[in-house]
């Protein structure tokens, strides 16, 4: 195996997963998420010897995967009707498994009603991704984000509570 065959196996094994939930996020489509996914990884090998370390490997894949994925909203101009559940924070235990996956289905309903570039924001957020690194990969100042964040909170917060 080569050098760059086994650089690649390991991005992909170390961020195959996050992309795929960022994908279903985009699309609510598992067949479509995978083929995105697919998509991504094809450009990450074409490009990973032009990897210039900018940036993080998580950073500049993640915007591959944005790019990829507004690019195929923008061509097929597809709704997204659903967003899937995976990858989700859980809930204390205390709320029993019933009405953690209602709240779950609930929030991921509102979250499908957003924006395309606003889901796509939320979802690195779910993911637990630094603002820093979101800034990075959506190409908007850090401040902005923060502010774009706060604005799909309140969004979010309204459509849960109508």
């Amino acid at each position: 195996m080569t050098a760059k065959e086994k650089k690649f196996t390991s991005l992909y094994k170390q961020y195959g997963s996050s992309i795929h939930k960022l994908c279903l996020g985009y699309t609510g489509d598992t067949d479509l998420a995978k083929d995105l996914l697919q998509e991504t990884f094809i450009s990450v090998w074409n490009h990973l010897e032009s990897f210039r370390e900018e940036a993080s490997w998580s950073t500049w894949i993640y915007r591959i995967a944005v790019n990829t994925c507004l690019l195929n909203l923008r061509k097929k101009k597809v709704a997204i009707t659903t967003v899937p559940i995976e990858g989700f924070q859980e809930y204390s235990e205390e709320t029993n498994a019933n009405e953690k996956e209602e709240e779950i289905l609930k929030l991921y309903g509102c979250i499908s009603k957003l924006k395309a570039s606003d889901r796509v924001l939320i979802m690195l957020v779910l993911e637990q991704r630094a603002y820093a690194e979101i800034a990075m990969i959506t190409g908007i100042t850090e401040t902005h984000l923060r502010v774009k964040i706060h604005r799909i909170k309140k969004e979010l917060t309204a459509l849960y509570h109508d």
